[in-house]
């Protein structure tokens, strides 16, 4: 079920589709409240913020490369909630992974978390518009 997900992401996506649909909102808000901010100017290797303009929602994302792992940060408007509990499972599930980890993700698992009942299509498009983001962003660092 969790094939080609890393297995913090793996976790979390099992975690998901166990809950009823109310548990999944409570789940996917208490997500948001785990967000890490954006690293300090100074900490993010001179990398400027990368925009998700798919995304409704306004969207930064940054990542960090220490010894071929990667760390995403993103920042999301506290009045998003669902599309901050979106960015937070993305931010922990792919905590140092490697960009080849993070290729290999499908581009539709949050089908596998039942998503599609508590999002609007036009919130799931930004959902998949992260992740190719987030994938972007990876194979730029794979690809040195």
């Amino acid at each position: 079920m969790s094939e080609g997900l890393p297995p913090a992401l793996a976790e979390i996506v099992a975690d998901f589709s166990q809950c009823e649909r109310q548990e999944k909102l409570a789940l996917l808000v208490d997500y948001s409240n785990q967000l890490l901010p954006p690293p300090p100017e100074a900490l993010a290797d001179g990398e400027a913020p990368e925009s998700v303009p798919e995304c409704m929602t306004p969207v930064g994302l940054r990542v960090l490369e220490r010894d071929g792992r990667l760390r995403f940060y993103f920042d999301v408007p506290q009045d998003a909630p669902l599309i901050r509990g979106y960015a937070a499972i993305m931010q922990q599930g792919l905590w140092d992974t490697t960009p080849e980890e993070i290729l290999r993700i499908p581009a539709d698992f949050y089908l596998q978390m039942d998503l599609q009942e508590l999002l609007t299509p036009q919130r799931l498009k930004g959902l998949t518009a992260i992740l190719a983001h987030v994938k972007r962003l990876a194979l730029r660092l794979a690809e040195g």
